[in-house]
């Protein structure tokens, strides 16, 4: 029965958020879906849970119906890939990512798409993220990642990334790693 009532619920959000998605051209419209995916991260309680991911659904690159994204929580860029059972918690921003199954996500997390996103000219003078590289972070399955973490390159399945972490080189599958830079300091 329960099962029935969420699908109906999942369904029921799909109608609701669809002008939405249909103003942000199911996310190829970079403007809207950015006002859109800010917006909505903004709905509170089991409502937000339902908007989210009915919205996101129909605008990023993949995502699963089996997923939650909490309140303030938001993708910057719809280049994105959420498969089933990921949970993100409040207040992250989730850039270009590949996030496997089961995946935890603490809150207060940052994923950026990768380490190149603003460069400097001949002068040193900063530029605009139009003159960047984007690249699409993947973290793997069964991963967990601790509250604040900043993750700006790959984390491999089932690895731990502790609380306040800055993953700035690829970790390994199947580890604990901590620290700024992070680093391992066990397997899982």
């Amino acid at each position: 029965m329960k099962r029935y009532v969420k699908a109906i619920a999942n369904a029921l959000f799909i109608v609701v958020m669809l002008p939405g998605a249909l103003l942000a051209g199911f996310g190829r419209f970079g403007a809207m879906f950015d006002f859109f995916s800010r917006l909505f991260s903004f709905v509170p309680g089991l409502l937000g849970v339902y908007a989210r991911r009915a919205f996101y659904v129909m605008t990023l690159q993949s995502c699963s119906m089996k997923t939650c994204v909490s309140f303030g929580s938001f993708f910057a860029h719809r280049e994105a890939t959420i498969e089933d059972g990921v949970y993100i918690g409040s207040y992250c921003i989730i850039g270009r990512a590949h996030i496997g199954r089961n995946t935890q996500i603490a809150s207060g997390v940052h994923v950026l798409s990768g380490q190149h996103q603003h460069v400097r000219d001949a002068a040193g003078n900063i530029r605009g993220s139009e003159s960047g590289s984007f690249q699409e972070i993947h973290i793997g399955a069964n991963s967990w990642i601790g509250t604040a973490a900043v993750i700006m390159a790959d984390v491999g399945e089932g690895s731990t990334i502790g609380a306040g972490s800055v993953v700035a080189r690829p970790i390994p599958p199947g580890v604990v790693a901590v620290g700024s830079p992070a680093r391992v300091i066990k397997d899982a």
